[in-house]
């Protein structure tokens, strides 16, 4: 059992140092310590993201094809510690506790009591969790799911499944009889998905590691670089020693965009010696990245027309956009529409520092514009994002050396997940060629997204919900909704590796079934097995398992989905899935078979140093786009919020977020050192003016409620408890952890047009909690 998180407790104290260094290596030997895996962890890491070892099973940023001798971040690491732990949530655990009592315990102690060691099925009698043999597991589950209807039954996934369970999931779901397929990149990357394609054709990114040797300018927006991808910061030292500019645009300063210490570096460790990452911090607002994108483009809209009618040279690359793409009046005039007071009161930024950004921009032959969630996760981020691709059409970087768009992934293989078929979405799989291949008329109609499935279970139609590893009870909005109503399926099972939530928010009926994790040996029929990932350069990768199992008990995701589906499905002579199951290279003949133009030759291509990279038209200038052009998007709005409140008076903005100890809902430490707090989870970190309006003090306990939807205000969406601490975030704005604040989001509270949902930027009030 760990520490309990009391805010009163904390302490606060500005972290002064860099991201790495000695603080990244003290870091790593306090996890390998709890953990009791100091040796083993040691031996295992030194296989991390290697060709030959395993791929992280934290972030997904690229594997280099010459690793450094540490191909690991900080965070990377305690992902590895945590799941190679020596400690065990055998059944001994459940015998001691009942479900109600493990319900009182927090996210980190439900994690750090170790591994799952055998499955497990609920007794409701008394109320708890007790062994049951695998194939008395599966024969029941079987059955219950061939009792339902399937249009009631969800198969959810997280994003650190392999290539090849992927695969199986989606083909036992679709044949089985529905596209109910929602997973985690619909609570993040979504609205990447749906923007992209509509800008550049492609629903990922376009850059590869190759491209940093040749970029002469970066602008990062809404990515916390240092916590969420650090290994990136190697790549980001390399262009720094060229003296390439890199251009942050963010609410908060985030410690690994501004210096580095690379813990490999001598110099740099026995010296205060540091690389300065960002040139230039632009501090928007939450949801100002429409506007400061919309003054960028003015300014150079502007400077282009003055420049053509002096003779000058054009700053706006014509020659591209003539040949190469649509839209550009259209946008050139909804831009020059905008004043400048606007732009600078949405963006929170000066006209002076907007315009600066923009001479960086356009004195670089090739720019690489990277982001994340903070983009992502707004009610207007299919806007934005074709805004981001706006401003680089505009000069034509995308689809040259160095230049390009890189949506920056969370978990692992969450883009792979989608490129073997995850998805809800049936036109975006080959669902003519799984007919053929396996001899069944796949489902046509449209399935659940997460925010649809929440709905489904709040409308009590969910009659099962299969969860393939993630937490998702926990990830989702508005929990105290979503948990009653949870509690009413008739049947829910969870593949995963460690208690959650999700765990002890059960259905009816419910089952745990205890895998194997990525980093441990899987041993089959024809030997031990290698699995596949996808990064988020679209290069698939191959990765072996390197630490003994858990437990003899433990299934692997194949093992568990082809053992299911022979269960729950009719016999077909085409779907082998005792191969599939023996062998894991005949899965990988099979993804060959449905996707050939991108797996060909995938099982020898998977060992290439650096793996091979997705077939990307946008990257030759191949736009796979209806009209066959790139195509720009005139912004409608300058606030990526706009039909929420604005931040005024005793409205405020919340930005959710995760800490440096932190893997998404995986907890490691009640501490985030880069923000300075020590201790807790539970606080609201607000700029010192909005503290004084309000008439608070810094260490002031309150509520937090939202300022719900019309028509939803009998709903109770609030969260006490909550420290007040002054922090540099921009007035009107307010940062909280994630998942504790989730409570607080209504679920109708989703990005337009993607449904993801709009966590990072939710309006509040705040209440004194005297409790």
């Amino acid at each position: 059992m760990q520490k309990e998180d009391d805010p009163r407790k904390a302490h606060f104290k500005k972290y002064q140092n860099a991201a790495g260094g000695w603080g990244s290596v003290r870091a790593l030997s306090s996890i390998l310590g709890r953990e009791r895996v100091l040796v083993k962890g040691t031996k295992v890491l030194l296989q991390q993201n290697k060709p030959d070892g395993f791929a992280c099973v934290s972030c997904s940023w690229a594997k280099p094809a010459d690793p450094h001798a540490f191909e690991f971040c900080e965070n990377g690491a305690k992902a590895t510690a945590w799941e190679i732990t020596s400690k065990r949530a055998d059944a001994s655990l459940f015998e001691r506790h009942t479900v109600r009592e493990l319900e009182g315990w927090s996210d980190m102690e439900l994690e750090a009591a170790g591994r799952l060691t055998t499955p497990l099925r609920y007794e409701a009698s008394s109320d708890k969790y007790v062994p049951v043999a695998w194939d008395d597991a599966f024969d029941a589950i079987a059955a219950d799911l061939r009792a339902m209807e399937p249009d009631g039954v969800v198969f959810y996934s997280s994003g650190r499944a392999s290539l090849e369970a992927s695969y199986l999931y989606q083909l036992m779901a679709r044949m089985y009889g529905n596209n109910h397929l929602p997973d985690s990149s619909n609570m993040c990357h979504e609205s990447t998905s749906v923007a992209l394609p509509k800008s550049i054709g492609v629903p990922v990114g376009t850059l590869t590691l190759e491209d940093f040797q040749h970029t002469d300018c970066i602008l990062f927006f809404g990515h916390n670089t240092g916590t969420n991808a650090p290994r990136m910061l190697h790549q980001l030292e390399e262009v720094r020693k060229r003296g390439v500019p890199i251009v942050t645009f963010n609410p908060i300063r985030e410690r690994g965009l501004e210096k580095f210490v690379n813990p490999q570096s001598p110099l740099q460790m026995a010296t205060p010696a540091h690389t300065d990452v960002s040139t230039q911090y632009v501090r928007v607002k939450v949801g100002g990245d429409i506007a400061a994108l919309t003054g960028m483009m003015k300014w150079i809209l502007e400077t282009d027309d003055e420049k053509r009618m002096n003779g000058g040279e054009r700053i706006v690359d014509v020659n591209f956009i003539a040949e190469h793409s649509q839209g550009f009046e259209e946008l050139a005039a909804a831009i020059r529409k905008v004043n400048w007071t606007d732009i600078e009161k949405a963006s929170g930024v000066s006209r002076e520092e907007l315009i600066q950004a923009a001479r960086t921009y356009v004195n670089a032959k090739a720019v690489m514009l990277m982001y994340g969630m903070g983009v992502t996760q707004h009610r207007e981020g299919v806007q934005t994002i074709h805004m981001l691709t706006n401003l680089l059409l505009l000069r034509g970087n995308i689809g040259k050396p160095g230049a390009g768009i890189c949506p920056i992934r969370g978990h692992s293989n969450v883009q792979g997940q989608r490129t073997v078929g995850i998805t809800e979405k049936p036109e975006l799989v080959p669902m003519d060629k799984l007919k053929e291949q396996y001899g069944f008329e796949p489902p046509s109609k449209k399935g659940w997204n997460t925010v649809e499935a929440c709905e489904a279970v709040l409308a009590k139609n969910v009659s099962a919900f299969f969860m393939l590893g993630g937490n998702f009870v926990r990830a989702v909005p508005d929990h105290r909704r979503i948990e009653p109503a949870w509690r009413e399926i008739p049947l829910t099972v969870q593949v995963l590796t460690k208690l959650n939530r999700s765990a002890l928010i059960h259905g009816k009926k419910s089952y745990l079934l205890p895998c194997l994790g990525r980093i441990e040996i899987d041993r089959q029929a024809s030997g031990p097995q290698a699995v596949s990932m996808e990064d988020s350069t679209g290069c698939m990768h191959g990765s072996r398992g390197q630490a003994e199992p858990a437990s003899p008990e433990l299934l692997s995701e194949v093992a568990i989905i082809g053992q299911l589906a022979k269960r729950l499905l009719p016999f077909n002579p085409k779907v082998t899935w005792q191969t599939w199951m023996d062998d894991y290279s005949t899965i990988r003949d099979a993804i060959e078979i449905t996707y050939p133009k991108i797996f060909k030759d995938f099982n020898r291509r998977m060992w290439n140093p650096g793996g091979f990279a997705r077939p990307m038209g946008a990257r030759t200038r191949q736009w796979e786009t209806p009209n066959g052009k790139a195509n720009f998007f005139p912004p409608t709005c300058l606030d990526a919020d706009p039909d929420m409140p604005p931040p005024s008076g005793d409205v405020l903005r919340l930005m959710t977020t995760r800490g440096d100890s932190q893997f998404n809902t995986t907890v490691y430490g009640l501490s985030d050192r880069f923000r300075g707090v020590h201790g807790t989870r539970k606080v609201l970190l607000m700029h010192r003016a909005d503290i004084q309006q309000l008439q608070l003090s810094e260490g002031d306990i309150v509520k937090a409620i939202s300022v719900v939807p019309p028509g939803e205000d009998h709903i109770d969406r609030s969260v006490g408890g909550l420290r007040i601490q002054a922090f540099d975030i921009p007035r009107g704005c307010v940062l909280g952890y994630y998942p504790e604040l989730n409570p607080l989001i209504p679920l109708s509270h989703y990005a337009k047009e993607s449904k993801v949902p709009a966590v990072k930027s939710v309006p509040i009030r705040l209440l004194r909690d005297d409790r």
